[in-house]
């Protein structure tokens, strides 16, 4: 079984740690494609904030590895 990450500003992902999922605070465009390239191999679900989605790119949330899931503004 896969886990899950959150990639995005602290004040939106921080509460996510709670459910165990891994937390990976990413405040500027930069901080998120590095955040994105650390992520584990073990990753199988992806939450990112929309600034995060934004950084990324349209593709990612295209992508069906690692299953990446957009927040609500």
């Amino acid at each position: 079984m896969g886990s899950a990450a959150a990639i995005g500003e602290q004040v939106r992902v921080t509460g996510l740690a709670l459910a165990g999922v891994t937390v990976l605070v990413a405040e500027d465009p930069h901080a998120v494609r590095e955040a994105w390239r650390a992520l584990s191999d073990e990753v199988t679900l992806v939450i990112v904030t929309p600034a995060a989605a934004d950084a990324l790119g349209p593709g990612i949330v295209e992508s069906t590895r690692p299953l990446t899931a957009v927040m609500p503004p």
